[in-house]
């Protein structure tokens, strides 16, 4: 759990919790130059001056994205929310087509299919999801990180069945991007929301697609989705943009203002470093837990640390200045780069009072 003096550095000069904040999982904290950016895009909006370096943010967020998800910028488009993401991609499956999940997993990643209505959607637990790709199975939609729980996907595994059978793969980032190593570039899709491990607003989520775009039609275009936005702001669009672009929706310039400051800390910081840092939190968590006699849910290797039965406990938690989840009747703490050691053991401290 060791941090180079750098990372310290950053890490105090960005936060200052005034809690024990342990609930990443919902909504990551704002770095100190994320609202400096925000305030900014607030006051050149009251001033009437140009929006134009609020549209630059645009590109830059986009471009920073993908070197996270590793994958060329061209292939990264720029949404709201992981459920309209979600509802392109339904909505380009033929009728009758099969769509493997898991259990319980996020709504957003799975509800686009189900109203559908006309989708054979299949679900099976997390630790079957591999196995259970089959013949005629069109789709493949999971989470990379179970939200209520923490378990990680096997996406290896999931990655080479689905190739074995022909069957596509849809991931969602939403509770790994920023601190889980991604390769999206391993996917037919996949996708992020910003607000939570990435540090930003919300209002955010991106996309990213192959260079082919997948079969994919962008029902939701507007004009920002145009080859060139400012010609297309009347009548239908003549050229679509030829990148993922054409899959934007109208961007939240203030959301992207701040998240631009976000996502360069996030490279600051490395990568490699944070899933390092945070994942020794939740280790050391879960030693914790089992001292005082509890069992973790089953998620090695996660950031995100579950308890069995312990989430009627969130609300006294809150009231000791100690923010966590209560997720499926689970207690839920997720750990980041402004979480110490002193953190985890304050948490734990207070479970055994």
């Amino acid at each position: 759990m060791e941090t180079t003096p750098t990372f310290d550095r950053l890490v105090r000069a960005e936060f200052a919790p005034r809690s024990t904040y342990l609930n990443t999982a919902s909504n990551g904290l704002l770095p100190a130059r994320t609202v400096a950016a925000l305030h900014e895009a607030a006051v050149l909006r009251a001033e009437g001056r140009p929006l134009t370096p609020l549209h630059e943010d645009v590109e830059a967020c986009r471009a920073a994205y993908a070197r996270l998800a590793g994958v060329p910028a061209t292939r990264v488009a720029a949404g709201a929310s992981v459920a309209a993401h979600t509802g392109v991609i339904a909505a380009s499956l033929p009728a009758g087509a099969e769509v493997l999940t898991a259990e319980d997993d996020f709504t957003s990643v799975l509800n686009p299919f189900h109203v559908r209505g006309d989708l054979k959607v299949r679900a099976v637990p997390l630790e079957r999801i591999a196995e259970s790709v089959r013949p005629g199975t069109a789709l493949v939609a999971v989470s990379a990180a179970q939200s209520a729980d923490g378990r990680v996907a096997d996406l290896a595994a999931l990655r080479e069945a689905a190739r074995e059978h022909g069957a596509r793969t849809y991931v969602d980032f939403s509770q790994a991007a920023g601190w889980l190593p991604m390769a999206a570039d391993a996917f037919d899709f996949s996708v992020s929301v910003s607000f939570k491990w990435l540090l930003g607003p919300h209002g955010t989520a991106f996309l990213v697609v192959p260079e082919d775009f997948g079969g994919l039609t962008p029902v939701l275009a507007g004009w920002v989705a145009g080859e060139a936005p400012w010609d297309s702001c009347y009548g239908p669009v003549q050229e679509l943009a030829r990148s993922a672009r054409r899959f934007d929706l109208t961007p939240a310039l203030f959301t992207f203002a701040g998240l631009r400051r976000s996502l360069e800390l996030i490279e600051e910081l490395g990568g490699a470093a944070v899933h390092a840092h945070d994942v020794a939190l939740a280790d050391r968590f879960r030693d914790g837990l089992a001292d005082l006699g509890h069992t973790p849910g089953p998620a090695p290797g996660s950031a995100i640390v579950s308890v069995p039965g312990l989430g009627s406990r969130q609300g006294e938690l809150s009231r000791a200045g100690i923010e966590v989840s209560d997720r499926a009747g689970n207690l839920r703490a997720a750990f980041h780069v402004y979480n110490t050691a002193d953190d985890v053991d304050r948490l734990l401290g207070a479970l055994a009072g």
